[in-house]
This record gives structure tokens, sequence and C-alpha cells, in this order.
């Protein structure tokens, strides 16, 4: 079980803007994260959409974080490009099951699981990983 590239990744780039604690260009971002320039610019997007980062324009434009570090979490920003983290298939609203959820014991089992990782997840904080830096 794995998370997806793209969730590894926007989880580098708010990585890279909590340590520098400014505005930074989306062509330095995609350097310092080893991040292609595009799909940068793609999770960037998602970032801004759910209220993680801030986009500026302009000559003295660029990226910075939205919220102060103990207010994003892991969870948060893998949410943002993933939506919760679930073990299985099944526990997608969207995805077509084919169990009796009544009485399929693993539906239980990957429930109970899921929401643990996720509970995790949404525990640690980008204060936690990164002290006393702080951005506003």
């Amino acid at each position: 079980m794995h998370i997806t590239l793209e969730a590894d990744y926007a989880v580098r780039i708010v990585s890279c803007l909590a340590q520098s604690g400014r505005r930074m260009e989306a062509k330095l971002i995609a350097e310092k994260t080893g991040v292609t320039l595009r799909f940068s610019l793609k999770i960037l997007r998602k970032l801004v959409a759910g209220g993680i980062a801030r986009s500026y324009k302009g000559i003295h434009g660029g990226y910075e974080l939205a919220r102060p570090l103990d207010e994003i979490s892991l969870g948060d920003v893998i949410g943002i490009v993933e939506g919760n983290m679930v073990l299985s298939r099944c526990l997608n609203e969207d995805y077509p099951c084919n169990c009796d959820k009544a009485t399929c014991h693993f539906h239980a089992i990957y429930d109970e699981i899921s929401q643990m990782v996720q509970q995790r997840l949404n525990e640690v904080k980008f204060s936690d990983l990164y002290g006393d830096l702080q951005t506003e």
C-alpha cells in the first residue's frame, strides 16, 4: 500500500514552502523538490483551491502557505490530492462494491484500519516536522 506519486509530491511542495517561510516562484519550488514544473503547477493549483497555499501573480508573484504550519496536517495535503485514505476501493462511496457491507467481514476491518490511518495523518502537523518555523 502506498500513496500516489502526486500526493507524495504535494507533501514535498508544502514541505518546501514550510521550510522557506516565504513566497517562492513555481520554478524554484520545482527545482528544490525535484518535481517537474508542469506537475508542480498542477499540484499547486490544487493546494490553492484547497486553501493550503496562496498564489500571487506578477513580477513578485509566486506561492506561499495560506495557513500557519500548526494548521496544516499531512492528512490535509494528501486529502486535497487524493481524498481520504482508504485501504480498499469498496470504502469509496463512488466505487460500486459488490459485497454486502452488512455481512462482509473485510469491509468493517478495512474501514477501521482506514480510519486509523486517516486519523494519524491528520495528527501530524507540519509544525511538528519543522519545529519553530512559522508562516502566517
